[in-house]
């Protein structure tokens, strides 16, 4: 799915095609919340929630690789590439 096709979605459509379809690359804490970055198709998804819960507040969508950032430190690459 292409970044424009996803981005129409709903949240919890997004959600679903993230964890069916998206590959976990990192995780992170920053303040109270937890982020989780997926790749998917041409863009990266970064979910967020708040520390210890399960709904979702937002998922974050960019194309960039500067969004990276962040992660460069945890990312983990799926061993079949």
């Amino acid at each position: 799915m292409k970044y424009a096709e996803f981005k129409q979605l709903h949240m919890h459509r997004q959600a679903r095609h993230l964890h069916q379809h998206g590959h976990l690359l990192a995780e992170r804490r920053q303040d109270s919340f937890r982020l989780r970055l997926f790749a998917l198709g041409d863009f990266y998804a970064e979910e967020w929630r708040e520390w210890e819960q399960e709904s979702i507040l937002f998922i974050h969508l960019f194309q960039h690789p500067d969004g990276l950032h962040e992660y460069l430190s945890a990312i983990r690459l799926p061993e079949k590439l």
